[in-house]
């Protein structure tokens, strides 16, 4: 096994179903040469629970710099979530 992966995530609430996380994704090649090695972002986002009509929905946007990467990486990553929740009831 030649690949590592950690994903530490924070998130904490706000009123009106607001929220502000953090969801890294570290990874590390032990293949590749040590200055090759790693991917380490740094960053987080905001986020909302809330419903249109009856259906749940979480989104969110979060922007994370790459503070270490290998080359030809992509330096930022913004991304945005929408997600319908089923939950039980």
């Amino acid at each position: 096994m030649n690949q590592f992966l950690l994903e530490p995530f924070v998130n904490y609430n706000l009123d009106k179903g607001w929220f502000l996380l953090t969801d890294v994704v570290m990874t590390a090649n032990w293949d590749a040469d040590s200055n090759q090695r790693w991917t380490i972002p740094l960053g987080g986002g905001v986020g909302r629970l809330f419903k249109i009509g009856n259906q749940a929905i979480n989104s969110r946007l979060e922007y994370y710099y790459n503070v270490e990467r290998p080359d030809g990486a992509a330096k930022q990553l913004v991304t945005f979530t929408w997600q319908f929740l089923f939950p039980k009831k």
